[in-house]
């Protein structure tokens, strides 16, 4: 079904390749850079709105337990996404946390129309981060739900600063075959989220009981 979606099945409305009633304030210096509609949630999936200016980052994190579709509605994104090498492979050096291996799953450009993206727990790029080549909407139905609140100081992701390989060394663990694409991962402070909650103008989800 994701596929099928639009901008105008979920109210937003397009001027210029800006969606105006809700980035127009955004262009401000005063403003969050981004904004999250909530368009509906259950105990088992949430469905959401980000819609983000030119050159606006959400960085690197990820979404532990869940599986996400995201659908680009329109503009361009950038995505980086990274999935853990396993068996689990650790290092640190004394200025340090500890990292963990992960392997480059996407570094790639979106442009829409696109088919809808699905990453799963533990594959197809769960840690990931995205950049906003032009302005630019997407849809992310996640299950289960997690309760976004940008503006609140609940974080329901871990995130994380990636190194290249070389940057570590692993001691005394031996580690064949490492690909080329291969960086090491640190978890991060929770990032400062500089978004906010709008509001959604589309049409409201209907619950179909059996």
């Amino acid at each position: 079904m994701p596929n099928t979606i639009t901008p105008a099945d979920v109210g937003l409305v397009m001027k210029g390749g800006v969606t105006a009633d809700i980035l127009k304030d955004s262009l401000s210096a005063v403003t969050p850079p981004f904004m999250y509609l909530h368009v509906y949630n259950c105990d088992a999936f949430s469905i959401g709105i980000f819609c983000l200016p030119t050159s606006v980052t959400i960085p690197l994190h990820d979404h532990l337990g869940m599986t996400v579709l995201t659908k680009l509605l329109y503009g361009s994104m950038h995505v980086k996404s990274y999935d853990w090498v396993e068996p689990a492979v650790l290092a640190s050096n004394s200025n340090s946390k500890p990292v963990r291996l992960g392997e480059l799953h996407k570094d790639d450009v979106m442009n829409a129309p696109c088919p809808t993206a699905v990453l799963y727990p533990q594959s197809d790029g769960n840690i990931h981060c995205i950049t906003s080549v032009s302005s630019c909407a997407f849809l992310d139905v996640v299950t289960p739900d997690p309760q976004y609140q940008f503006e609140s100081t609940g974080h329901v992701c871990s995130y994380f600063h990636d190194y290249p390989f070389s940057s570590f060394s692993v001691g005394h663990a031996k580690v064949d075959d490492v690909p080329d694409n291969c960086v090491w991962l640190e978890k991060d402070e929770p990032a400062n989220i500089n978004g906010r909650n709008g509001m959604y103008a589309g049409p409201t989800v209907q619950e179909h009981l059996p």
